[in-house]
């Protein structure tokens, strides 16, 4: 059995492998939900704000198998990341909670309680 300060590092080294790795997923689902208009990017939307505010934006995790594979791996690193990270996902991305308020206006969803 692991000592406790071997099994601390590894969970560090865990937690900064999810968090580089889901920094780069969430600038590209960020761009999507910024630049493209399809199907797919309302889900993307709600998605990215669900990883912002999950109490106003909450998520149904059937999503994830209703997204092209490449998106659904880019959620699922970032799901990683809200498990391991020690870090809000929007501080991952340059001016991120701006982009995702933004996104949030442009794709119509609803805060549900007073910011």
């Amino acid at each position: 059995m692991q000592d406790y300060s071997a099994q601390q590092h590894e969970i560090r080294e865990r937690a900064d492998r999810a968090e580089a790795l889901a920094a780069q997923a969430y600038a590209r689902l960020l761009h999507l939900a910024e630049t493209r208009d399809s199907g797919q990017i309302p889900k993307i939307a709600a998605f990215i704000a669900a990883t912002y505010n999950g109490q106003s934006f909450p998520l149904d995790l059937f999503i994830l198998r209703t997204v092209d594979y490449s998106i659904c791996e880019d959620m699922l690193l970032c799901i990683d990341a809200l498990r391991w990270g020690r870090n809000d996902l929007y501080k991952l991305v340059p001016d991120g909670a701006r982009r995702i308020e933004a996104i949030c206006e442009a794709w119509g969803l609803k805060w549900e309680d007073a910011r």
